[in-house]
């Protein structure tokens, strides 16, 4: 198959031009998977009991089939277990006075020491009516599951699996389910010490990624897809995941519109990147800015410069609203009255970040809807992580007043007092230099 030109300049671009300092460390796949385990062991530890004790559960049921996963389920299991086998139940029971919080598994398979195992399928063929046994004996007041019209989150209990498990449980039983949605928020939301302590280095490796790929840049030959296709590759060779596939556009004098695609990136162009990447189950999602000087230029335009400024300080007019019990929705409206109020024109679109990209929580804002909206509604809790994602619009003078939208997105996290970048923010354009 014949290489494109442009992608095949861009290959030796990378090859000629090595990052400034030595590629980020990632750990072997083993050492990934011991921390993986002995931080879920610790979060099932710590993080359940605290949450079922908070909202006076005293039994969590989670059901998911292999190629159904369940959102919260895939975050429980082991690194070598990596998804449900067959039909895989989870079960939490508290059983009160201080005592430890019982965890079972009523599965074919192992999971690595972290629940006891409770079935014999020589003793009991029927997996659900082992299931139903267990939580009869243990005589919970309050049986939670995961189904939720809110949020996909606390939805992975399907409709077949609820059926099997609610016809085996007398109707005494089955008047104690409740919405486990409280328990599945709160435990994909929160992050534990072991994982904030981590995090700064994971969006570190993911800014280090970008940097390199803008310096990978050469006007005049590549592409914007070129690019893309590069941080895809990187991404791989680092032996890292992406949650997405990542964008990038181009901004240029005298086009109203952003270019994609083969557009072939030139001196003068601002460039946009929205790029992620997945490492020891924690997701990044950054958006950055480079500027492509033109020969004789040493940094970006005056007006470029200030439409970054401008979309900083609209994060800081949002990051200012961070107060435990807020809900998103309130903290949307109190940044964009800031932001408009100091006049800008800010647009907010924000969200946590976590085991998923758009992870569970309150959403702040959304590109298309800039109201309070249900999805909102949720309260802002302590130790959770946060993706400031939002825009500036600003008009350039040296562009002729042409309105460019400034798009930043930086990962950050709340610790019920104050909210902290995780590795700081860009301040600054990336800059691409133009060969003479």
């Amino acid at each position: 198959m014949r290489v494109p030109a442009a992608v095949a300049a861009l290959a030796l671009c990378a090859a000629a031009a090595p990052p400034s300092a030595p590629p980020p460390a990632i750990l072997p796949l083993r050492a990934q998977a011991a921390l993986i385990d002995a931080e879920l062991k610790l979060r099932l530890d710590t993080i359940v009991p605290k949450l079922m004790r908070q909202h006076g559960i005293d039994m969590w049921v989670l059901i998911a089939r292999e190629y159904g996963e369940d959102p919260v389920v895939s975050t429980m299991l082991d690194a070598r277990s990596m998804h449900a086998r067959r039909t895989t139940i989870l079960i939490f029971h508290d059983p009160g006075d201080g005592r430890p919080v019982e965890r079972l598994t009523v599965s074919r398979y192992g999971l690595a020491g972290l629940f006891a195992p409770a079935w014999d399928p020589a003793k009991e063929p029927d997996q659900y009516a082992r299931a139903a046994a267990l939580i009869a004996e243990r005589k919970p007041n309050r049986i939670a599951l995961n189904v939720s019209p809110a949020t996909a989150f606390a939805d992975g209990l399907t409709h077949s699996q609820y059926e099997a498990l609610t016809a085996r449980l007398p109707a005494s039983l089955r008047a104690r389910i409740v919405p486990a949605e409280p328990l599945a928020v709160g435990w994909l939301e929160t992050r534990s010490a072991g994982e904030l302590a981590r995090y700064p280095g994971i969006v570190a490796v993911a800014h280090r990624i970008i940097a390199d790929g803008y310096a990978q840049v050469r006007p005049g030959i590549t592409t914007a897809d070129d690019l893309v296709w590069w941080q895809r590759e990187r991404v791989r060779a680092l032996g890292l995941d992406t949650w997405f596939h990542p964008s990038v556009a181009i901004f240029r004098k005298g086009v109203a519109e952003p270019l994609e695609g083969d557009a072939v990136i030139r001196p003068g162009d601002m460039l946009w990147t929205d790029f992620g990447i997945t490492y020891l189950r924690l997701n990044t999602d950054t958006q950055q800015l480079a500027y492509v000087l033109r020969p004789g230029e040493t940094d970006a335009p005056a007006g470029l410069k200030a439409g970054l400024a401008a979309a900083n300080r609209v994060q800081d007019a949002l990051t200012a609203t961070f107060r435990t019990g807020r809900t998103g929705n309130e903290m949307l409206v109190e940044a964009r009255a800031t932001a408009i109020a100091a006049g800008l024109k800010p647009t907010i679109y924000s969200h946590p970040l976590g085991y998923h990209g758009h992870a569970a929580g309150a959403a702040i804002g959304f590109w298309d809807d800039q109201t309070p909206s249900p999805r909102g509604d949720h309260p802002l809790a302590p130790d959770t992580g946060w993706s400031i994602e939002l825009k500036a619009d600003m008009a350039v003078p040296e562009w002729g007043e042409q309105t460019v939208p400034f798009r930043l997105e930086e990962d950050g996290w709340f610790d019920g007092r104050t909210f902290r970048w995780l590795d700081g923010r860009q301040t600054r354009f990336h800059l691409i230099a133009t060969p003479r």
